[in-house]
């Protein structure tokens, strides 16, 4: 790795609301950049992506802002393109979880062996159009991913031919089954897809790490991270404020995450779902995220 570029998406087009649009410029006024400068690491800030703010798009209420969401995936996929082309690790500040969308087609086309994802949420992702009515993208990206039943065709074709990500190329991290839809449930057995709960991931954070890492493929790997995976009450940062007292704790998602950004297949890491509202009433909450982001990413000095 040749040094860390930071790219920004300031996006709440496919969220529930207004809120993570603001987390780029939350987490540089927190210090991430200083503080991942002062682990040894170069780091070149390469901006954001134009502003999108989550508004009701009544016109299509089951895939609510569709296209500019998708949109600013490929001009994502296309700002990470030459960065990873060059060797950099990219580091991209959501913004909500689609964005790892983006992220996984710049990996596939460096053409380096089949890419894969570490993926730390509390949910699967795995809905559609078809099996809840919130219209919210957010909890549909890794549906689109896989190419699922019931996606929308704009999404799932935006980054060439489907599906972007193969079941085996995806490993999910604490994920709380019961918190997932019926249909969730139902493809993630279908699929045999790879899942360590959110009660197995705080109980042993590096081990978790571990046994999802083996599950993945020899190409390059991205880690992503919903900070709803975190307890809010210890951390306070996500748009989802029902993830109270259960789940990992900051200091156990950054353990594992450490685990990961030490195998030399990473090249990734995208954050996503923090709303800065949400730490009003905790100052150090945001900085102190953002030193765990630069002792995860210390660990890929190799």
């Amino acid at each position: 790795m040749s040094r860390v570029s930071v790219v920004g998406v300031p996006s709440s087009a496919a969220s529930y609301a207004a809120g993570q649009d603001l987390a780029p410029a939350a987490l540089r006024s927190a210090g991430l950049v200083e503080r991942l400068t002062e682990t040894g690491l170069e780091v070149h800030d390469d901006g954001d992506l134009p502003h999108q703010v989550w508004r009701p798009d009544r016109e299509h209420p089951l895939a609510q802002n569709v296209g500019p969401a998708t949109g600013s995936l490929r001009e994502l996929a296309g700002r990470l393109d030459p960065l990873l082309a060059r060797g950099d690790f990219a580091l991209v500040l959501g913004g909500n979880c689609t964005i790892v969308l983006g992220v996984m087609a710049a990996l596939r086309r460096l053409d380096a062996g089949t890419p894969g994802l570490l993926y730390l949420d509390r949910h699967y992702d795995l809905n559609t159009p078809d099996s809840t009515t919130d219209g919210t993208l957010d909890w549909m990206g890794l549906a689109h991913a896989l190419a699922l039943p019931g996606c929308v065709d704009d999404v799932a074709d935006a980054f060439g031919p489907r599906p972007l990500l193969e079941p085996d190329q995806v490993a999910w991290l604490g994920v709380e089954p019961s918190l997932g839809t019926g249909w969730e449930r139902e493809q993630a057995g279908r699929l045999g897809l790879h899942v360590i709960t959110s009660e197995a991931m705080a109980a042993d954070p590096a081990g978790a790490a571990r046994a999802a890492l083996d599950r993945l493929p020899p190409g390059p790997l991205a880690m992503h991270i919903d900070v709803d995976v975190l307890d809010f009450i210890d951390a306070p940062l996500a748009e989802n404020t029902d993830c109270r007292n259960t789940g990992p704790t900051l200091d156990q998602a950054v353990a594992a995450l450490q685990v990961a950004a030490r195998d030399p297949r990473v090249r990734a890491l995208s954050i996503g779902e923090l709303n800065p509202t949400r730490s009003a009433g905790e100052p150090d909450a945001l900085p102190r995220f953002a030193r765990g982001v630069a002792r995860i990413l210390g660990a890929t000095i190799r």
